[in-house]
């Protein structure tokens, strides 16, 4: 928040993929487990969020194209809309009522929706080749993360008269564009497919589950770099076959809902190396010893104590987070 590189206009800063989205969607399950309030940051972020999508129409894009490249304005406009949209209809499943503020975020974001082309039912996507958020192929990853804000939006937004056309096209999308995903990307759509029962056949819920499982590590985690490897990026991602706490958390998360056997044994083990997990980079930074949970970058190797390169850890511990505070109460020991 108080980075130079993140400010943008009217006193706002850039909401990120890698680490202000987890940390939206993890602190307020925090709040709960913690018996706490939102803190401090969690505020000022939505705070920040809000301030945005009242100004929609006077805010400049977090990227332009003057300034990043052709087409970032409208690939950073389309990226915007989807998260704020995600980080209120989040915020709202708390108080059990949609808010104004989110109803203008989901309504920024159908705006910008594609409806026609290769891409109709997506969104334009920040692509600065960085896997596994900001490359070509995400706008899929995109398009779930706007399926997982429809679904879990009070007040049953999901059924608005005014938006069916619109979700209609984002689920032809996804439906569309499946076989060629990545497994990290189709698993957003898992997760969202645990709110949104329909957006995912029976067959493709099934052998998506499957594909899951025959991922995880003998250790019980997952590794991102095998998640995000497909036939049109192997020569270009870092390869890591150890588990991370990314790969870790989404994959638990995603499975936590499902109702097939096999995945119970799965979360368990993946809970598990969460609770094993917590060990930071085994040094100290600024305020001593640090308790969070790691994963490393697809694309260069980064020192790991820097600030960029704390990026994969902010993802890691929040969706590590999240899975640990979403398992169902017979997972108890395993978290612990």
């Amino acid at each position: 928040m108080s980075w130079r590189i993140s400010a943008r206009d009217h006193g706002t800063f850039c909401v990120s993929c890698h680490t202000a989205v987890p940390y939206a969607l993890a602190r307020a399950n925090l709040a709960t487990a913690l018996g706490d309030s939102a803190a401090g940051p969690e505020r000022r972020l939505l705070q920040d969020v809000r301030t945005r999508v009242r100004l929609w129409s006077e805010t400049a894009p977090y990227y332009t194209d003057q300034d990043s490249g052709r087409g970032k304005s409208e690939q950073a406009r389309g990226t915007e809309a989807v998260l704020n949209a995600l980080i209120l209809a989040f915020d709202d499943s708390r108080g059990r009522h949609l808010t104004a503020d989110s109803r203008a975020a989901f309504a920024n974001m159908w705006a910008l929706q594609h409806h026609d082309g290769d891409d109709a039912g997506a969104w334009s996507w920040l692509d600065f080749d960085l896997a596994p958020w900001e490359v070509a192929d995400a706008k899929y990853y995109g398009a779930a993360l706007a399926a997982l804000a429809v679904g879990v939006a009070p007040d049953d937004y999901r059924t608005t008269p005014q938006i069916q056309h619109q979700f209609a096209l984002l689920c032809d999308y996804l439906a569309r564009n499946y076989p060629t995903q990545s497994l990290h990307h189709r698993l957003l759509l898992l997760w969202a497919a645990n709110r949104l029962p329909g957006i995912l056949s029976a067959e493709q819920r099934g052998s998506l589950i499957e594909e899951v499982l025959h991922a995880q590590n003998a250790d019980g985690g997952w590794s991102v770099s095998k998640l995000a490897l497909t036939a049109a990026n192997r020569d270009e991602l870092l390869r890591d076959a150890a588990s991370d706490g990314y790969a870790t958390g989404l994959a638990t998360l995603a499975l936590e809902r499902t109702t097939m056997p096999a995945t119970s044994a799965a979360v368990e083990r993946g809970l598990s190396w969460l609770a094993r997990n917590q060990r930071g980079h085994l040094g100290l930074w600024m305020r001593g010893k640090e308790r969070f949970w790691v994963a490393h970058s697809l694309n260069t190797r980064r020192n790991p104590w820097s600030n960029v390169g704390r990026f994969m850890a902010d993802a890691a511990t929040g969706y590590a987070v999240l899975a640990l505070t979403e398992a169902p109460p017979s997972t108890q020991s395993a978290r612990r």
